[in-house]
């Protein structure tokens, strides 16, 4: 039980940028930390929040906390407050699929419907895209900068220039799903060096080929680093929310803790 709770540290620090947000309470210091402790065990276990333990809450009542706290973007706001002195030498572009639980199907349509909760249609069922931009911090940590979702069958780069918008940065550092003329232009627009692995039809069908810096290259292992470290939170390894405002929201909280540790 113990290690599904957030350590003194790392609460200390939530909680003073919790106080800085508007449009909520977090007054009373012991109750606002059992509410985070227990959307961090949810979180960090995946169980249904009728689940959850005695001492954390009520399962009913932290649920709709927690959506309420998803609708005003006060989880987005708390990985955002986190993100501090980012190195910005280098970014990483990388995405990962994960399933989708029948459960999170069925979106109201005043809500925008399925179609706008970024579930997709793959072999298997349903399943959601995590695209997400990494700061190589020093060359060697990794700290996610910003996510976006999409349906599962969607391509990696369709979502490149929407997570790169806003960043000066020196290198991109990418596979060859990355590898579109749109991308290296924007690139060349904004004076950044494209370490991208050469995708096999631009091999065959461009006229001048592109150089890879592949001693840069080998840091693109941790934007792997990262994906792999959020999908041991059980929540977010399996979707099981409707709404993808909320399957985000765990995103991140669970970006904020990474920025913290």
């Amino acid at each position: 039980m113990k290690r599904h709770r957030l350590d003194d540290k790392t609460w200390n620090k939530l909680y003073r940028c919790l106080q800085t947000i508007a449009g909520i309470y977090a007054g009373n210091k012991e109750k606002s930390r059992r509410f985070l402790d227990a959307v961090h065990w949810i979180m960090r276990t995946g169980a249904p929040w009728a689940d959850l333990p005695a001492e954390l809450g009520k399962g009913n009542l932290v649920f709709k906390r927690f959506a309420n706290w998803s609708d005003k973007n006060v989880w987005g706001q708390l990985h955002e407050q986190f993100i501090d002195d980012p190195d910005m030498e280098w970014l990483l572009l990388d995405s990962t699929v994960v399933r989708a639980h029948p459960c999170a199907a069925g979106a109201r349509q005043s809500q925008g419907g399925q179609a706008e909760q970024a579930l997709g249609k793959r072999v298997g069922g349903f399943s959601t895209k995590i695209h997400a931009v990494v700061d190589a911090h020093a060359g060697t940590l990794w700290v996610p900068l910003r996510l976006v979702l999409t349906g599962g069958q969607r391509a990696d780069s369709t979502q490149a220039l929407a997570l790169l918008e806003g960043f000066q940065f020196d290198a991109l550092l990418a596979d060859r799903g990355y590898d579109t003329d749109k991308i290296l232009d924007f690139l060349d627009q904004n004076n950044a060096e494209a370490v991208i692995r050469g995708a096999l039809w631009a091999k065959k069908n461009r006229l001048i080929q592109r150089q890879t810096d592949w001693h840069i290259y080998k840091a693109r292992h941790l934007v792997e680093c990262f994906m792999n470290k959020i999908k041991h939170y059980r929540r977010i390894f399996s979707r099981f929310e409707k709404y993808a405002s909320r399957y985000k929201s765990f995103l991140s909280f669970a970006s904020a803790i990474i920025w913290l540790r």
